[in-house]
């Protein structure tokens, strides 16, 4: 009969710290296996040490290479499939033979682990268990004495290894992180942290549970001096201390988008993370998850001037405050309000940024296929902040000129006949048969999205939260084979 092969979860480098699970493996065990480098030291040997028994058959898996180059036809990775290739097939000669083999694994078997190129090859040939361990995430967190996650929060963990542009942008949008695989990686990391805005809260764990641990603010430690073995921590924010008051503060104007967070952006994320202060119609302030600390000022959607005067006010005292807009906050939303209000003389030294977000327009358009795929217009059919005659002459001159039209505010329950006007207006430059997506509550819970002709379109069935899509005389509307409708826009328009 064929031994059984165990994938043993050794902790993070105290051996005090293996479980006692491990420690039965270990002692049952006829074979151990560990990796190691060229040198021929294993850390993970060294945690079991004392565990193992003179008649213990070793197997040690020397890597080929870690981090130097190679002349393998397929390069780096190449090279490692070929070792677990043949690391895999000496494992299965001890298990075939009917021998009980136990792979050391630092840390947790399956967490960045080794082992699990062995368990994948193996797996379904032979009895296998895994031993899991305490990973050097939660170690850690243990040796800076702080809270990881809490409550709500979000835990992301990352390599080092990523991209720094990917990095950033993972870091901003978490609550909490923890970096993986530092070494050589250390310095992009630090740098991403500081694009992300992280680095004051960044702590540094080298070498955790083992001799010659170290723990300290990540901006305080020199490059030259990080092995592999370290992480960088963004520890839970809840509870953590907000500075009452800066020097200066800003004022950020995000975009939540037409919905929820799945149409947040990465930055946008970070941006409300990192606010003291939340500012907006409460309807989009719903859509933010609460953290602790930050402060709430929800207010009705009509007052906009008032809202931007009171968040640059916030930023005035040192507050860092995101002001929350619905889609993009540049389109027919926030930002507007926000730089006409910043631009007074009084509040010139406030910083202010705007940060885009998906627009009602594109997320209907991606609903519905490629409407926008050529040239198109915006226009709002609210007569609240400009005449009637102003949006008329607008929409005319856009029909003329054979624009796909994207339509917001069509209508509300005082404003019943505007959809009903435009729809005559676009009729004397459109045909009939003109596509038309109406798109309603986008990404939310009461999305409609429906294609209709021009001549069709019913006022009725128009509210503000329902966009239209008005097509151009190239735009084409086709159901496919599974019942589908879809609409597009060709790149090319035709000459002459």
């Amino acid at each position: 009969m064929s031994g059984k092969l165990y994938g043993v979860g050794l902790g993070p480098g105290d051996p005090s710290l293996m479980t006692v699970r491990a420690v039965e493996v270990i002692s049952e065990a006829d074979v151990i296996a560990y990796h190691c480098a060229r040198h021929g030291r294993s850390i993970a040997r060294s945690i079991a040490a004392k565990h193992l028994r003179d008649d213990h058959i070793e197997e040690r898996l020397m890597y080929p290479l870690t981090t130097e180059t190679t002349d393998h036809p397929g390069g780096y990775k190449g090279a490692m499939e070929d070792f677990y290739e043949e690391a895999s097939a000496r494992l299965a000669a001890h298990l075939d033979a009917g021998r009980t083999v136990a792979v050391l694994a630092e840390g947790d078997p399956m967490f960045y682990g080794s082992y699990m190129h062995m368990h994948k090859r193996l797996v379904d040939r032979y009895d296998t268990e895994v031993v899991p361990g305490v990973t050097s995430v939660s170690a850690a967190a243990a040796r800076l004495g702080t809270p990881l996650v809490e409550g709500e929060e979000v835990l992301t963990i990352l390599p080092g290894t990523l991209p720094e542009e990917e990095l950033t942008a993972r870091l901003a949008a978490t609550d909490v992180a923890v970096v993986m695989k530092l070494g050589r990686t250390f310095t992009k990391v630090r740098s991403a942290l500081e694009s992300s805005g992280r680095l004051a809260e960044a702590r540094y764990v080298e070498r955790a549970t083992m001799p010659g641990e170290r723990i300290g603010e990540l901006a305080d430690v020199d490059p030259e001096s990080v092995p592999y073995f370290s992480v960088a921590v963004l520890p839970s924010q809840v509870d953590a201390e907000r500075p009452e008051a800066r020097e200066r503060g800003e004022v950020v104007v995000v975009g939540t988008g037409p919905a929820g967070p799945l149409w947040l952006t990465p930055e946008t994320r970070g941006a409300l993370a990192a606010a003291d202060d939340l500012v907006g119609y409460t309807t989009y302030l719903d859509r933010v998850p609460r953290r602790a600390g930050q402060v709430r000022h929800g207010s009705d959607n009509r007052v906009e001037s008032e809202r931007a005067e009171f968040a640059l006010d916030l930023a005035r005292r040192g507050r860092r405050v995101a002001v929350v807009s619905g889609g993009d906050p540049g389109v027919f939303a926030m930002a507007t309000a926000v730089l006409e209000v910043a631009a007074q003389e009084e509040y010139a030294d406030v910083p202010v940024r705007v940060l885009p977000g998906v627009t009602a327009a594109n997320a209907a358009a991606a609903r519905a296929g490629a409407p926008l795929g050529h040239d198109y217009a915006t226009i709002s059919l609210s007569d609240r902040l400009k005449p009637w005659e102003v949006i008329a002459e607008r929409l005319r001159a856009a029909a003329s000129a054979d624009l796909v039209l994207a339509l917001y505010n069509p209508g509300s329950r005082s404003r019943t006949w505007q959809v009903g006007k435009a729809r005559e207006l676009l009729l004397e430059h459109r045909a009939p048969d003109t596509p038309v997506v109406v798109a309603r509550d986008v990404g939310g819970s009461g999305e409609r999205v429906r294609i209709v002709r021009l001549a069709d379109l019913d006022p009725a069935e128009v509210d503000m939260r329902t966009i239209l899509l008005v097509g151009s005389s190239q735009t084409q509307a086709v159901r496919r084979g599974d019942g589908e409708q879809i609409v597009w826009t060709p790149r090319r328009y035709p000459e002459g």
